[in-house]
């Protein structure tokens, strides 16, 4: 779905160019013999090839004959294993779990099947911590992300490998590698940036948005498909290792591999991951001009030459109060109360081309469900960490909760995140927003830890080069990361969708909520990708797909259906979505609170969906892959 060819070889007769810039294939060529290829393996050869011999034992495999369910009925032919091998082993005598995702199935598209898998398999190594076995874990990522023959499904369960993945990080390491030119993209690219380490080889790629669907959705200027140049400079190996979004490079060489993972392992967990060093990223961003862009092979230099920087929300404040930027006066809002909805929310004295304040005159912002929504239920107050992240706070019952919203901002320095998308700037300031709540209430008693409640209407994430170039997919990873550290920290995390909820800008902002809400509107549309674009990916028209999701609920735009796969605590009827009136806020605070009650007594992972009477249902195929690799895992 977001692989591209391999760029054709230098000429023999000069030296071969820095492989960031160029054919990643032309590596050393004096020994290839010497070389065993892991790329050239598929999955469950490369999961064996790594561990010890006669350790590796497979679960769950083709024999189980655990199929998607929701592939034959679009005439797609599915596969006993859908395309992801779990195999437990050893790796230098030490306990692992090694989750192979297979390229040649449906692009290593993750759907509801292949995303249980990996969620369960990542579970039953936590819970083997837990117990004195100290299971580490090895992702093969060689992935398009989410299968859009599955749709919200297979977006709903790269959340769950999301937080499967921070849950056993904490334990025990979770070693992804990224190997072959496929690479690793879509929301899988987060799970990766919330890997312990990421080990890669020139052939391998990472990013959020693929070179195609970043021109499909932008346009040729912004991000040519057909310049593999380009593409290998920016999502390239030795580009990401270069620039910190890997650990460790390495040949395509199963020995340099294995022993590059048996390295990683034994560094064991670190004080800090990659996804929490806010600062770091903010640093780089301060660092850039999104108008002008480095060249990629500047990126590295500029990397290490950028001091890491404070937080830009107060860590003093007290709980109930709004966090604003660290330079706000007090009792300053970083936002009028009296903005008008999707107005830049910027400090009256910013000069131009700071803290969010245009360098030129925008067109003014499209109206924002968020804002309208953030405002209304806290009674007009707002507060913001950037122009496009709002803050208030609201009383629920005897909890004053948090609210977040991303919303429009036409001066924003990022072109492709100006509409309300979750970009390189959203990311970590949602982050930051969510750790100074955790940070706060730390200590407090649990059940006075302040509710936080993501207030949902994003288009999706920004497709832009400069995204793609300063690592979007690790921005988007720092906000998943806060969001799950704050549910398990005690914190009713809760997602009010009252507007789109579209692909990485979702599994950034709200997907990670132990509990979801969603208004019930034509408006509200919850999908893995927009309509046009999922049409051109699948080979599909419009109509086609239209007509599938009468009877495939997980491809429907529908809020109703989507509400059907277990997902949904409560859709809510509202008299006006778009300008609430007081009868609508006080209906939606009710069933907020009521719902944080709820998340305060269950489960602080997200078991939970696949227990609820409607994924008792839908998700059967999934509750079917976590019993049978528990009753195997022994």
């Amino acid at each position: 779905m977001t692989s591209g060819p391999l760029p054709g070889q230098p000429p023999p007769d000069q030296p071969p160019p820095d492989p960031a810039a160029t054919d990643p294939a032309a590596t050393d060529r004096v020994v290839p013999l010497a070389r065993d290829s892991f790329i050239e393996l598929h999955a469950r050869a490369r999961a064996t090839a790594l561990l010890d011999d006669g350790t590796a034992r497979e679960l769950c495999g083709p024999f189980d004959r655990i199929e998607s369910p929701w592939l034959a009925a679009q005439e797609v032919v599915p596969q006993s294993d859908d395309g992801v091998v779990v195999v437990k082993g050893e790796l230098g005598r030490r306990p692992v779990v090694v989750v192979a995702i297979e390229q040649a199935f449906q692009g290593g598209g993750i759907g509801e099947v292949s995303g249980a898998k990996i969620t369960a398999a990542l579970s039953l190594a936590a819970q083997d911590n837990r117990h004195g076995v100290p299971t580490a874990a090895i992702l093969l990522l060689e992935t398009g992300g989410v299968r859009l023959q599955e749709a919200n499904l297979g977006l709903a369960t790269v959340a769950e490998v999301c937080s499967a993945v921070l849950e056993l990080r904490a334990l025990s390491p979770v070693i992804g590698v990224i190997a072959g030119a496929l690479g690793c993209f879509g929301g899988m690219s987060i799970a990766a940036a919330l890997c312990t380490e990421l080990i890669m080889t020139r052939e391998g790629r990472l990013g959020l948005n693929g070179p195609e669907v970043i021109e499909s959705e932008a346009g040729v200027a912004e991000f040519d498909a057909s310049d593999h140049t380009l593409i290998w400079s920016i999502h390239g190996g030795t580009q990401r290792t270069a620039t910190g979004l890997a650990n460790v490079l390495v040949s395509d060489d199963v020995a340099e591999v294995r022993s590059a993972v048996r390295e990683a392992l034994g560094r064991g967990v670190p004080d800090e991951h990659r996804s929490q060093r806010i600062g770091e990223l903010r640093a780089l961003l301060e660092a850039v001009d999104p108008a002008h862009p480095p060249d990629p092979a500047d990126l590295p230099a500029l990397r290490v030459n950028a001091a890491p920087v404070g937080s830009a929300v107060r860590t003093n404040a007290a709980p109930g109060e709004p966090a604003v930027p660290a330079n706000t006066a007090p009792g300053e809002s970083a936002v009028p109360a009296n903005a008008a909805p999707g107005e830049s929310a910027v400090p009256a004295n910013a000069a131009p081309g700071e803290g969010g304040r245009p360098m030129r005159t925008r067109d003014a912002a499209p109206a924002s469900r968020g804002l309208a929504w953030i405002r209304a239920l806290a009674g007009g107050e707002v507060g913001s960490v950037v122009p496009s992240v709002v803050t208030a706070d609201m009383s629920l019952g005897n909890d004053s909760a948090r609210l977040l919203a991303v919303v429009p901002d036409p001066g924003s320095p990022y072109h492709r995140a100006r509409a309300g998308e979750v970009g390189l700037r959203e990311g970590p300031a949602l982050a930051e927003a969510v750790t100074e709540v955790v940070t706060t209430d730390a200590g407090l008693p649990e059940e006075r830890r302040r509710p936080i409640v993501a207030v949902v209407d994003v288009p999706s994430q920004a497709y832009g080069r400069v995204e793609e170039l300063l690592g979007i997919h690790h921005a988007l990873a720092t906000a998943v990361d806060a969001y799950a550290s704050a549910r398990t920290a005690g914190h009713p995390v809760i997602a009010l969708i009252v507007g789109t909820a579209l692909s990485g800008g979702f599994l950034a902002h709200g997907s990670q909520a132990g509990r979801m809400l969603a208004l019930d509107d034509p408006k509200v549309v919850i999908h893995a990708m927009h309509e046009q674009a999922a049409a051109r990916v699948t080979r599909r028209t419009v109509a086609e797909l239209e007509e599938l999701a009468q009877r495939i609920p997980p491809l429907s735009y529908d809020v109703a259906d989507w509400a059907k796969l277990g997902l949904c605590d409560e859709l809510l009827d509202v008299g006006d979505a778009d300008e609430p009136t007081g009868e609508d806020v006080g209906r939606v605070r009710a069933a907020l609170t009521a719902v944080v009650g709820r998340a305060r007594h269950g489960p602080r992972d997200l078991s939970d969906r696949l227990t609820s009477p409607a994924a008792l249902r839908t998700r059967a195929a999934s509750r079917r892959i976590h019993e049978a690799l528990t009753a195997q895992w022994r």
